[in-house]
């Protein structure tokens, strides 16, 4: 494909909810560095989507082109084929086998029920696709920096367990900084734009503290400081933590893609760019859970809080994820859940599946959403 010059070359694959979100934030600003590539299954839908967009975009003074092509993930040579011919230099996957956010559809009670299981036992159906583009990134010899929407927290360690890790995950850790930020002022009396927060937290914490307020046993750890002199300051995280149901409540659920797509395209911004941002990320070079990074086309560096060595903030999020339903990680791609987690999905899917390896990830997808269907299909 012709490229334009001085432009970072963005492929979004997948067009749920999220990747359409992003796509108009990528190309709706005066001047985009972007040019945007869109795919999806069918070669019709991206078509007219990418041409939603520049119309929509054209209403507000921008005057762009969006390419489109047919990319299905589960074709691992033809999406090798495809990414060769695109050239990106930025692939944001945004497809999954389920939504996270899925079980949302139930019925409250029995919501409720399921999602004790927590997003560890789901890992099959976020983490089959991302397996597949990245050997399709492999066989294409791509060097475009990879980000994962689905599960990174988890994904991502998933796949550097057999050295295929994306670069790195958007939202999760990075969707709940802003609310804390607000929270850290109000306790300080601060303004927001001159504080700085440093967070380390997997994918359970964020979406525990911002529905309940609380963290009381959920591993993390988390400096405020002065972002000018770098002085650390010192608000108590359970009053910050409080105030995320109360005056910093959010809608969350569908309308919560918004500040996820946000985060996606935060990270893209510092991939594209020669000076490095900070922000926060899951999955940062296969790493578990979510950290403060820097980020820019030269490369992605944590930026954990004065005194907290690597290891450490990586056995902070290790903890919280055996909490989300995943007692560890090992070489080779093998993954065991949590007992207590697991024993959720065989007694409402009848769905057991103690342990795994990255390369049985579809199988294992497919089985676990015929029986969730049909659990859906009883319960509604």
């Amino acid at each position: 494909m012709n490229r334009d010059v001085g432009k970072t070359r963005v492929l979004i694959i997948g067009l749920g909810d999220l990747g359409r979100r992003l796509l108009h934030m990528l190309i709706a600003e005066p001047g985009s560095p972007y040019e945007v590539v869109v795919a999806a299954r069918s070669a019709e839908t991206a078509l007219r989507h990418a041409n939603l967009a520049r119309y929509t975009a054209a209403n507000l003074g921008v005057f762009t082109s969006v390419g489109s092509a047919a990319i299905d993930l589960e074709d691992i040579d033809r999406t090798a084929e495809q990414i060769d011919r695109i050239g990106p230099d930025v692939i944001v996957n945004a497809a999954s086998l389920q939504a996270a956010r899925a079980i949302l559809d139930l019925p409250a009670e029995v919501f409720r029920e399921v999602d004790e299981a927590q997003l560890g036992p789901w890992l099959p159906m976020h983490l089959a696709l991302n397996h597949h583009l990245m050997l399709a990134r492999s066989r294409a010899d791509s060097a475009a920096a990879t980000v994962n929407t689905a599960y990174p927290d988890a994904v991502g360690p998933a796949l550097a367990s057999i050295g295929m890790a994306p670069h790195i995950g958007i939202g999760n850790v990075g969707n709940i900084v802003p609310a804390l930020t607000f929270a850290a002022a109000g306790e300080l009396g601060r303004d927001p734009a001159g504080l700085t927060v440093r967070l380390i937290a997997h994918h359970y914490f964020s979406h525990h503290v911002h529905r309940f307020g609380e963290a009381q046993g959920v591993p993390f750890a988390i400096e405020v400081s002065d972002r000018d002199t770098g002085e650390v300051l010192a608000p108590e995280p359970e009053r910050m933590f409080a105030r995320l149901t109360g005056e910093l409540k959010r809608q969350g659920g569908t309308h919560g893609q918004q500040l996820t797509a946000a985060s996606a395209l935060q990270v893209i911004r510092a991939l594209s760019g020669a000076e490095e941002q900070r922000l926060h990320a899951p999955g940062p070079q296969g790493r578990t859970g979510g950290y403060p990074v820097l980020v820019s086309a030269h490369g992605i560096r944590l930026d954990l809080p004065a005194g907290m060595t690597e290891a450490a903030a990586v056995a902070v999020n290790e903890e919280c994820q055996r909490i989300d339903g995943i007692d560890s990680i090992h070489p080779g791609g093998r993954i065991v859940f949590a007992k207590e987690n697991m024993s959720i999905m065989q007694q409402l899917f009848g769905y057991y599946c103690p342990e795994m390896v990255v390369e049985d990830s579809l199988p294992l997808a497919r089985e676990l959403a015929v029986k969730y269907d049909a659990f859906a299909d009883r319960v509604r």
